[in-house]
């Protein structure tokens, strides 16, 4: 058989069956579509095609889109000044044990990026599973300012890499500053402007569309700030990160959006590069020497570092749900993905780092989620933020 119509066929059949597979174990999708990429490219049924690896990249870009869907921009900046100062610091601690682990264990300068990353990504499954519940709202809520620092890290972290610290660095800090201003005063003067005039936001997204403006609003917007950051050579999933926070900002009459776009990218085009990223898990990998020393080393040092940070926030949520807020900050599945793969193909770490750094991932998702569904029995109340 030729061997793209396998690869359409097993790429299919993985999207389909994946779920079901999921919750027989009770544990996220994600996971499971990254062990059957590894499978299945071990198989042969998975090989290397300009179409997939395409597919791919244009999912893990989808993939950032959503995650910047989960922010709402305004809500950030509306944060109570005390509470504010708690996150940062927060988020200090875990640099700052990031620094000393990888010194003790001499991991090298990308790990100093790589171990305090965070995504909302999988605490928005949470909240599906969990409800709104105080430790998972203050999750987002230090989650979406911990996402925007993490980006900006990945953003810079690919220019280092690729440019090394020189001219054209510097050169690549002064577009992203220039960018970033650039968004503040776009998202001021929308502000401005749907305030003013509120009948431009429903000209935009209808309550009544039947033509999917919606959808293609938000897809054009993706597209458009990707195409920006093409031009200013800046790292793409810090553009398409940007476009997903648009939608909740301004137009939070369309609560059904994130929901219709995680719904296609999540059942479709996302799976795809999770399936990607598995088949670059060599099996034969797995029996290198050290490598999974290495990779639950990097697990328990970046569950073990969230879950001390998270002491900060004892006073106001208590020590379980304190707790509960830092395992679920212990799974950046994607960014950490997508920083490793970067770091690699830079020459930055070694294959041993990338395949340890891969599995790390798979072991965060499965001993958090289960870490939490243990810990979680009666919340304690917050004591007020």
């Amino acid at each position: 058989m030729n061997p793209d119509i396998t690869l359409i066929i097993t790429l299919s059949l993985i999207v389909i069956f994946s779920p079901f597979i999921a919750k027989f174990l009770r544990i996220p999708t994600t996971p499971v579509e990254i062990v059957f990429g590894t499978v299945f490219g071990y198989m042969g049924f998975l090989h290397e095609s300009q179409f997939f690896e395409l597919v791919a990249e244009v999912g893990f870009l989808f993939l950032m889109f959503i995650a910047g869907t989960e922010v709402d921009i305004r809500k950030v900046l509306n944060t109570d000044s005390s509470l504010t100062k708690r996150i940062l610091f927060y988020l200090f601690t875990l640099y700052v044990m990031a620094i000393l682990i990888n010194l003790y264990f001499d991991l090298g300068k990308i790990f100093i990026i790589l171990l305090p990353l965070i995504s909302v990504g999988l605490v928005a499954t949470l909240s599906k599973e969990f409800g709104k519940t105080p430790w998972l709202e203050l999750s987002m809520t230090a989650g979406s300012i911990g996402e925007l620092i993490s980006i900006s890290a990945l953003t810079l972290a690919s220019a280092s890499l690729e440019f090394g610290v020189g001219a054209e660095f510097f050169e690549v800090i002064a577009a992203l500053m220039v960018f970033i201003l650039l968004m503040l005063f776009i998202f001021r003067v929308l502000q401005l402007l749907f305030w003013w005039y509120p009948e431009v936001t429903l000209a935009l997204m209808p309550y009544q569309d039947n033509k999917e403006q919606d959808i293609r609003l938000s897809i054009g917007l993706l597209f458009l700030l990707i195409a920006g950051m093409m031009y200013l050579h800046l790292e793409l999933a810090f553009g398409a990160f940007i476009a997903g926070i648009f939608i909740p900002t301004f137009f939070k009459h369309k609560h059904d959006l994130p929901e219709k776009l995680e719904s296609f990218g999540f059942g479709f085009i996302i799976p795809i590069f999770f399936i990607y990223i598995g088949t670059s898990l060599h099996v034969e990998a797995l029996f290198v020497d050290g490598l999974i020393v290495k990779a639950v080393i990097i697990t328990f040092a970046m569950i073990i570092m969230r879950l001390i940070a998270s002491l900060v926030f004892v006073k106001s949520l208590g020590i379980r749900d304190a707790l509960l807020m830092g395992l679920s900050h212990s799974m950046p599945l994607t960014l950490l993905i997508a920083l490793a793969t970067l770091a690699y193909h830079a020459n930055s770490i070694d294959k041993l780092h990338y395949y340890a750094l891969i599995l790390a991932s798979l072991f965060q998702v499965i001993l958090v989620m289960i870490f939490i569904k243990v810990t979680y029995k009666n919340p304690s109340k917050p004591q007020g933020f």
